[in-house]
């Protein structure tokens, strides 16, 4: 993982007007989760160096080392709040971390691949599980699993237990839960539609032809009544 540096300083400001204010001068306020005392410490963080280390990133959490005045602190971003309108960040929230302890962190599932079942059996791929929860060393945390699918055939499902992440990660979501699955077209909602419909289609004929015929009866019949009259 990439080293991402932010500078960072104490920050005396409190409350909405006091804030408002830091950010009008270019500073974003945030805060860091102590590992050791305990607490929380306040900090700012100037706009344009935050988002210039973290242009690229796409994970929710993200490993970086806050530069305090010449102090270090491994510290890993947490939440993000952004402005509704323009899409800045408005705040950042830290938790301090050692870099020789596991973290739990939600790590984001992709699948990628094309399943044999879609390919060649006509199936529907539908993913279950979003992402898994594990364990890792703050530096060796991912942005994402991309997870395989190519070998999935029709009707089979993909769990927890089959994927393969590496010695790195402690896996903590349980090995039961399915991932992925693919689906026959007839058990998939909507899927069958064309199918169906062909079919309602190929019947008509054979519905009408016979109402035809019951009604030539009918009116046969009718006239039969009418002649003995």
């Amino acid at each position: 993982m990439d080293q991402i540096r932010i500078k960072a300083e104490p920050r005396a400001e409190k409350g909405t007007g006091a804030v408002r204010r830091l950010r009008r001068t270019g500073m974003i306020p945030g805060s860091v989760m102590k590992m050791k005392k305990g607490g929380t410490e306040l900090i700012k963080l100037p706009e344009h160096g935050f988002m210039m280390a973290m242009r690229g990133r796409t994970g929710k959490q993200v490993l970086v080392t806050l530069d305090m005045d010449g102090r270090e602190v491994p510290a890993l971003l947490r939440e993000m709040q952004n402005d509704v309108l323009k899409g800045t960040p408005i705040h950042v929230d830290f938790s301090e971390v050692s870099l020789t302890e596991r973290v739990r962190i939600t790590v984001p599932i992709n699948l990628v691949g094309e399943a044999q079942g879609v390919k060649i059996g006509g199936g529907v791929l539908e993913q279950t599980l979003r992402s898994v929860d594990i364990e890792v060393l703050p530096t060796d945390i991912p942005e994402k699993f991309d997870v395989d699918v190519s070998a999935l055939g029709l009707d089979q499902t993909m769990f927890v237990r089959d994927l393969k992440l590496g010695d790195k990660y402690v896996m903590l979501t349980r090995g039961e839960v399915p991932v992925a699955v693919v689906k026959a077209p007839d058990d998939v909602p909507g899927a069958g539609g064309a199918q169906a419909a062909q079919a309602e289609a190929a019947a008509a004929p054979e519905v009408i032809k016979k109402g035809k015929e019951e009604d030539a009866a009918a009116a046969k019949k009718d006239e039969k009544k009418e002649e003995k009259k």
